[in-house]
């Protein structure tokens, strides 16, 4: 079985357990590269950001958060999780959280 590579964990307001995997982090700085550097921000956005549930895809929601260390033109991050689950050799199930990708982006006015 291949390495499945280096993964970060947290939790979020919530206490959903959620992580993302080293080869999503890299899928994230190849699409947008403004993240680069922000690794620390984005896990922060899922720990202590808002979220809002995809309405087409209802086990994902977009977690978001004001960043001001962004380069120009970007002071938001946003971070897209699946929440599913997966089954336990007993036959049981358990969460199974996990981050898509993620991106910046400017939001011109953030709710409080």
């Amino acid at each position: 079985m291949p390495n499945p590579g280096k993964k970060w964990v947290v939790r979020d307001r919530y206490g959903h357990e959620i992580y993302i995997t080293e080869e999503r982090w890299r899928h994230a700085l190849r699409f947008h590269p403004e993240l680069r550097g922000h690794l620390g921000d984005v896990l922060d956005t899922l720990k202590t950001g808002r979220r809002r549930q995809k309405p087409l895809t209802p086990n994902e929601y977009k977690y978001y958060k004001k960043c001001d260390t962004l380069p120009l033109n970007y002071n938001c991050i946003v971070v897209v999780v699946a929440f599913t689950e997966r089954e336990q050799p007993d036959g049981t199930y358990i969460a199974n959280n996990f981050v898509k990708t993620a991106w910046g982006t400017f939001v011109h006015r953030f709710e409080r």
